[in-house]
């Protein structure tokens, strides 16, 4: 971000770098794996940050957690954040990963 936005927005990425990720997002006592899947699950449960939900979609393929785990946590969460967040979340996972029929 620091290299992408405008020279007067850059202090926002600078407070996300210092803040988010120097003072939580390196901390100890969760695995990598479980630290993104449970800001997938707050993501998509907030609604309204769909970029950022694909962002940690693709992280959560990265780190290990796969397409089935998340739609396993999406279909967790239904009953708790309701059909229209649990349906932009599963349009989010098919479009970051689409089904290998789908390619």
């Amino acid at each position: 971000m620091l290299t992408t936005m405008p020279e007067n927005q850059k202090h926002f990425a600078t407070f996300l770098a210092d803040n988010y990720f120097g003072d939580y997002f390196t901390r100890n006592g969760l695995t990598s794996k479980e630290r993104e899947l449970l800001i997938f699950t707050m993501l998509a449960s907030m609604g309204g940050a769909d970029a950022q939900l694909k962002e940690h979609i693709r992280n959560n393929q990265r780190v290990g957690n796969d397409k089935q785990q998340l739609i396993e946590t999406m279909t967790v969460l239904l009953p708790f954040i309701g059909y229209l967040r649990t349906l932009t979340a599963l349009n989010c996972i098919n479009e970051v990963l689409p089904e290998e029929n789908e390619k």
